[in-house]
């Protein structure tokens, strides 16, 4: 048999996905900032202003079942290209569309935009699939710190789009401020073809050698991790184990929240306290770059004590905060209540992802699909419940949606201490 050709090493493996989840992410916030003005020549209720502004994450959620679990098939390249390549495909559509219809001639589009968000929103299913990767290039023992790194730079793409995209609509048009958004998302795709390589048992998987050879060859350069079968195997394998699914769970308040707040906050500091949009923009963005960030020292403790602690310690931090926001009415409580909520998001969101590997390390990249898929969906699924909240309540609804983290941060405390605490201890910390 011909040598083996190895490309990378972890930090290659860690950076290029790393910044392909960065551009990926952006979507996130691809409405958020823009909802205002589009409502002006569409007219929405704020149900249907919720479900835009959460729309790029149906399909950025959904997706990161089977392509996060398609990691533990092909090593994961393949999947973030098609997924980063369909997102500039949708974004591309979008800018068409704004081109010849907005402003005058929106009538009949809500659909379309919706269709063309979910195109655009399958970059945010990158993250599944940089997971997967990231865990499979890290020993166990770093696997707080490497996805920490990943999810924390990551996400911070979603963030700096908060910020960028409000100066971008005032600086270059509407239309214009998307096409530019279309080209930076080809531009991380360019950047992950180049430099995206799959952990060292897919290499040698991919050039001939056997199941067992590979997984021989891979122990030699350090990589402990390793998948027992291909997507459809991986996905029912992690379903099977509970502990999967109380993760979910938490996932689903917290990556979904921090998903939630990122497209609703700019709606809500408009609306709640007569924002302009850049100044929306500016304290939606230092929320999202917080909890982005909270990821790395969050994904080291994680390693350090335990990612149960952490988690129980971001419950306690967001049922506190949410409360303070749902009865604030000062911008400035409201404004140290999203720094709150975000610390809390952060925390959680690295503490989980130390807790795949750790109860589901034989299937990380199908467990890592269901936990970011659904827990993502979170994402999709609270604007709207937001939204309905000032429908009914009118005005004060903005500040009492903020309940809704009250109630779940209450009921995830009761479910990870009867889930997790009390079916096993936490195995793997460094030590």
């Amino acid at each position: 048999m011909i040598k083996a050709i190895i490309k990378g090493s972890p930090t290659r493996g860690l950076a290029a996905a790393t910044l392909g989840f960065f551009f990926g992410s952006a979507a996130i916030s691809l409405f958020g900032p823009s909802a205002t003005r589009l409502n002006e020549v569409m007219h929405m209720t704020p149900s249907m202003m919720g479900l835009l502004v959460a729309i790029p994450t149906l399909s950025g959620s959904l997706l990161r079942i089977p392509f996060g679990a398609s990691v533990d098939g092909t090593g994961g390249r393949k999947s973030f290209l098609w997924l980063m390549s369909l997102s500039v495909i949708g974004l591309l559509g979008l800018s068409l569309l704004l081109s010849t219809r907005y402003p005058h001639n929106m009538d009949g589009t809500y659909w379309l935009i919706l269709l063309l968000g979910c195109l655009s929103g399958c970059g945010v299913a990158t993250f599944s699939v940089g997971a997967g990767q990231s865990s499979y290039w890290y020993p166990k023992n770093r696997q707080g710190f490497a996805l920490g790194i990943f999810g924390g730079i990551g996400t911070m793409g979603a963030g700096l789009l908060a910020l960028a995209l409000p100066l971008l609509l005032e600086w270059a048009g509407f239309v214009t401020a998307y096409y530019l958004l279309a080209i930076y998302m080809l531009i991380g795709t360019v950047i992950y073809f180049f430099f995206g390589v799959n952990s060292y048992f897919f290499q040698y998987k991919a050039q001939g050698y056997t199941k067992e050879e590979s997984k021989i060859k891979a122990i030699e350069h350090g990589q402990e991790l390793f998948p027992t079968g291909n997507t459809r195997e991986s996905l029912a394998l992690s379903a099977k184990v509970p502990e999967t699914w109380f993760l979910v769970l938490s996932y689903f308040v917290t990556f979904g929240g921090f998903i939630a707040l990122t497209a609703w906050l700019p709606t809500f500091w408009q609306k709640s306290h007569g924002f302009s949009d850049v100044k929306a923009g500016i304290f939606t963005a230092v929320f999202a770059l917080s909890a982005a960030l909270l990821r790395i020292p969050s994904g080291k403790l994680s390693d350090k004590i335990g990612g149960l602690k952490v988690s129980y310690m971001a419950f306690v931090i967001l049922l506190i905060a949410s409360l303070v926001m749902a009865f604030s009415s000062h911008w400035a409580v409201s404004a140290a209540g999203t720094m709150v909520m975000s610390i809390a998001f952060g925390m959680n969101n690295a503490a989980v992802m130390k807790l795949v590997p750790v109860f589901v390390h034989q299937s990380v990249g199908g467990a890592t699909g269901w936990v970011g898929g659904i827990g993502a969906f979170g994402g999709f699924a609270i604007p709207p419940i937001l939204g309905n909240v000032v429908q009914r309540m009118g005005e004060a609804g903005y500040d009492r949606g903020f309940l809704t983290f009250t109630l779940l941060s209450v009921v995830l405390i009761i479910v990870l201490y009867v889930g997790l605490s009390k079916t096993k201890k936490e195995p793997l910390r460094k030590r």
